[in-house]
């Protein structure tokens, strides 16, 4: 299934009033990660999930996502001694989209991003005015690279 999604920087001191959506607890670590594909395992709330990404832009991307059973989840973290990010994602409408605000933990508190999924590369889409820069192309703010700069090393 391809996915669509752009990504932007948001001014997180205009976010007060982000606790009225929806959230949830999002814990994810990569088992791959590579330039073209990763294999990420995630909890979001009660949900598990493996998903495989692959593709050359962050932009357009294959992407195949499993639920899996929680407690498999939870194992290959421990077990496989993976490195965790934690972020709240919150679903935020805004025009004809519901963008996913992500409100990173820990160590990269501070650091929040949102992203739209889109049903094609040029679709037009209104922006809130709590979002500043873009990032899609900006490799620094995959997941992936984030744990790196999380934990200091490679995955």
């Amino acid at each position: 299934m391809k996915e669509i999604e752009r990504k932007f920087l948001v001014d997180a001191a205009r976010l007060d009033w982000i606790k009225e959506f929806p959230s949830k607890a999002i814990k994810q670590a990569y088992i791959q990660n590579e330039i073209n594909r990763s294999v990420r395992v995630r909890t979001k709330g009660d949900k598990a999930f493996l998903t495989i990404k692959s593709g050359k832009n962050a932009l357009n991307r294959d992407e195949f996502e499993y639920e899996i059973p929680v407690s498999d989840a939870l194992e290959m973290f421990e077990k496989m001694e993976l490195k965790v990010l934690s972020k709240m994602r919150f679903l935020v409408p805004f025009g004809n989209h519901t963008w996913e605000v992500d409100v990173f933990e820990g160590k990269l508190k501070g650091i929040v991003v949102a992203e739209i999924e889109l049903s094609s590369e040029d679709e037009l889409f209104e922006k809130p005015d709590w979002i500043l820069n873009e990032v899609t192309e900006d490799t620094s703010y995959l997941n992936a690279n984030l744990i790196k700069q999380l934990y200091g090393c490679s995955l």
